[in-house]
């Protein structure tokens, strides 16, 4: 029986990057097959709660983990002393692998083709492919789908994100004609509630391709390395419990002016519900502390965060308090807003149907969507899995002693788990949509120019990385049209030409 080796000693093994079955699928596939090609998709689900998808996050595990030259006779040395152990039998492709490393200097002979990333994309739609450059390394092509499949989560979270920026921002014009801190509007505090150091990168990234506002710092981290943005979110000075109830229930006041007087001159989140938030609000901070708030303005305002209870009702109670004691006024659209030194932030039992039914509450008791700014943890970067948008990697076409073959699965169990077939283009109809279409399917008589071209863009090949994107570019990708703020959809001209760049 063979030794285990120290896994610690090595790097990132590409060759233990799969699941445990893949690895004697080389023995599967027919024995004169020369190419496998194979497809991902977010398919269409039973639910129609994320009609569309934003496409992130296959950068980062192209560069982190499969260009350059990945394979190594160390790695397959570990690789093969792991699956004896495991399989306890000789199931390793030994020789495949070794094949890499002579011909192609440990490099993987795959092709990848992508839509760029931070596009809009309808569920049901190819986001991207991937097949084999070498006939002798068919088996790759699927044995990769473990690692790439893992994308799931940066597009499930980018998604996720967007949804809330529609909702915030469909009220925040309603009730005050403008979109200018839409991107601040909801702060990622999710960083503390991932599993591992890599899902708050990857998550706190994908939030980041639509607001900029975020306390997860692995975040910033992922943006500043693997998308070329020296810094894509901002924070301010902001209190936790912590801070509060180590001055004891009697000093309440004291901490909060303490902290008054540590941030003079920038904006300042403290936590007021330690003990009883109504009467930090009408005694605290409408009385004793009134004529330090009232010093204060919009850059340097006072932001009251409430935490725990039924946030509608504490909200609507909160903001009734501080109108009695600050006053209000009317906003260019009628609807009512604090004094600009004071507002309300609320980051507990945040998600996408309790921050609609908050801001609904609002607008529907005349308060603008101005007052308030929310965050959220759990609901944004955790409470979702790879079946949140039915995310599906399967093969569609192959080829067997040099004759292609389109295939596909048609369970009769379930008709929304059948596949694509054949070799795959992503182009955009004559009504606008973007459509899949598989091969030997649509009419070749359509004479389309510029649409004809597939918008998928070849961004690896060979371990190599043939396009990136910066931040910038993702998130231009990705904005909202603002100007239809009833639907807020993406902007359909500024996607074709982000495609059409792609392709040049």
């Amino acid at each position: 029986m063979a030794k285990a080796p120290d896994v610690a000693s090595f790097d990132f093994n590409i060759l233990l990057a799969t699941d445990s079955y893949k690895v004697t699928h080389f023995k599967q596939y027919p024995p004169d097959t020369c190419k496998i090609y194979s497809y991902f998709e977010c398919r269409k689900g039973k639910s129609d709660e994320f009609k569309e998808t934003v496409f992130f996050g296959l950068q980062y595990i192209l560069k982190k983990y499969l260009s350059g030259s990945v394979v190594t006779e160390e790695k397959i040395q570990q690789a093969k002393q792991i699956y004896e152990l495991h399989f306890k039998q000789s199931v390793f492709h030994e020789e495949g692998w070794r094949y890499i490393i002579t011909q192609h200097n440990g490099h993987l002979p795959i092709r990848i083709k992508a839509i760029p990333e931070g596009n809009i994309i309808p569920r049901g739609n190819v986001l991207f492919t991937v097949e084999n450059t070498d006939p002798k390394c068919f088996w790759l092509t699927n044995y990769i789908e473990t690692i790439l499949v893992q994308v799931w989560y940066p597009i499930t979270v980018a998604t996720i994100s967007r949804e809330f920026k529609k909702i915030l921002a469909q009220y925040l014009h309603k009730t005050s004609g403008s979109l200018d801190t839409l991107e601040f509007r909801l702060h990622d505090f999710g960083y503390r509630g991932v599993s591992s150091q890599e899902s708050a990168a990857l998550g706190g990234a994908a939030h980041l391709v639509n607001f900029q506002s975020t306390d997860t710092v692995a975040g910033l981290l992922m943006a500043q390395q693997f998308y070329d943005c020296q810094m894509a979110g901002f924070s301010i000075p902001a209190a936790e419990h912590s801070t509060i109830i180590s001055w004891g229930r009697s000093q309440e006041k004291d901490a909060f002016e303490y902290l008054l007087k540590q941030f003079p001159s920038t904006p300042i989140s403290i936590v007021s519900d330690s003990y009883d938030i109504f009467n930090a609000c009408k005694q605290i901070w409408g009385d004793d502390l009134k004529d330090c708030v009232e010093q204060r303005n919009k850059d340097s305002m006072v932001v009251i965060r409430p935490d725990s209870g039924d946030p509608v009702e504490t909200i609507i109670e909160v903001i009734r308090i501080l109108e009695g004691v600050f006053g209000s006024t009317l906003n260019c659209q009628g609807y009512k807003l604090l004094p600009s030194f004071i507002r309300i932030f609320q980051g507990d039992a945040i998600n996408l149907h309790s921050i609609e039914k908050i801001l609904n509450t609002l607008k529907n008791e005349d308060w603008s969507a101005e007052n308030i700014v929310f965050g959220c943890g759990g609901a944004l970067l955790q409470k979702l899995n790879r079946d949140t948008l039915n995310c599906s990697f399967k093969c569609s076409y192959v080829e067997r002693n040099g004759k292609g073959l389109d295939v596909y699965k048609q369970p009769v169990t379930d008709p929304i788990k059948g596949s694509k077939r054949g070799m795959l283009t992503l182009r955009r109809s004559p009504d606008g949509s973007i459509e899949t279409v598989e091969e030997g399917k649509g009419n070749p008589e359509e004479v389309w120019q510029p649409m004809t071209l597939d918008l998928l863009v070849a961004v690896f090949e060979n371990g190599n990385i043939l396009q990136e994107y910066t931040l910038a570019e993702v998130r231009s990708n990705a904005k909202l049209q603002a100007d239809d703020p009833q639907c807020f959809k993406p902007s359909v001209e500024l996607l074709h030409e982000s495609l059409l760049k792609g392709n040049s």
